[in-house]
């Protein structure tokens, strides 16, 4: 078994077909199956299941899978911590849900590191995605939340994933409209009034991520619904559909995706607890004991 190999199965178990994945790797299709049958008989498991409607991952390939990712992700931070051209460079990454204010502070955070030659990178992503991020030191410091729906599956992986959270605010929970939305003047509503607009949520790719959302109200049956991965195409919808997102209510003009939006607050009391979370026994470096600085200026509790 070979790195390539574990890349090679990871691509397949992200496409649609192997065609797929060949041509995003840029080698043969049967020379792609090829590869992945010596490494099944190697493993003696089957990864993958095969049939005239392609191909679909086994138990067992889906096990592996999850451990490959890590792997994967490992071996890439060794390569470019070790092999990469650019070892003098300061390296920094944070992976964070979609809150501004952890932007504010990775800007704060190089302002004030300024060094002279620096690889720094900000995901801002999925809930899991954060979570696997840090445990696999992909990321020094991530930022959640969670709801009180979500609490407990939180803990429980924060503590299977050696992650340590620090709670930095607790949020009441806000209705997000465009500024001509009908209910945008509003001082306070009710989830039951919304029923005939569209609700906009970021998208956790999966239903068993369903109580990974990082937003409030998880388990409440909206009546329509709009999944979206990407901040400024949400911001669109709310606007073009007088749809509506829920949220913490940190709005601020000092972010020009975010102009245009109005907040008002929900009846339904349903609080976000957002904080950061750290490697259990990882030392921090530098920009990243920086960056948490900026972080506490945050801090509520």
């Amino acid at each position: 078994m070979n790195i390539t190999q574990i890349k090679y199965v990871l691509c397949v178990a992200g496409s649609s077909s192997i065609r797929e994945a060949a041509s995003k790797l840029f080698v043969s299709q049967p020379a792609l199956s090829l590869s992945i049958r010596e490494l099944e008989e190697e493993l003696g498991v089957l990864l993958f299941d095969r049939n005239n409607k392609g191909i679909v991952l086994t138990d067992e390939g889906r096990e592996f899978v999850s451990y490959a990712k890590r792997a994967v992700n490992q071996y890439e931070i060794l390569e470019e911590r070790y092999f990469s051209k650019d070892r003098d460079k300061e390296r920094f990454s944070v992976s964070t849900q979609h809150y501004n204010f952890a932007i504010r502070a990775f800007c704060a955070m190089l302002k004030i590191r300024n060094p002279k030659r620096f690889s720094f990178s900000i995901h801002e992503t999925k809930t899991e995605a954060v979570l696997e991020e840090v445990r696999n030191l992909k990321s020094e410091v991530g930022i959640v939340s969670f709801s009180g729906s979500s609490e407990e599956l939180m803990k429980k992986l924060f503590r299977e994933y050696q992650l340590e959270f620090v709670p930095l605010m607790s949020r009441d929970t806000y209705v997000y409209f465009w500024k001509d939305h009908p209910f945008a003047k509003r001082r306070e509503i009710s989830i039951d009034e919304l029923k005939d607009y569209p609700c906009i949520s970021f998208d956790q790719d999966s239903d068993s991520n369903y109580y990974l959302t990082e937003e409030a109200m998880a388990d409440y049956d909206f009546t329509k619904m709009i999944k979206s991965d990407d901040r400024a195409t949400t911001m669109e919808l709310i606007a073009e559909l007088k749809g509506y997102s829920i949220g913490s209510g940190m709005l601020s003009g000092e972010d020009a995706i975010l102009k245009g939006l109005v907040s008002v607050k929900l009846k339904e009391e349903d609080p976000l607890m957002i904080g950061y979370i750290t490697r259990k026994g990882s030392e921090l470096s530098e920009c990243g004991r920086q960056y948490v600085a900026e972080l506490m200026k945050y801090k509520e509790l």
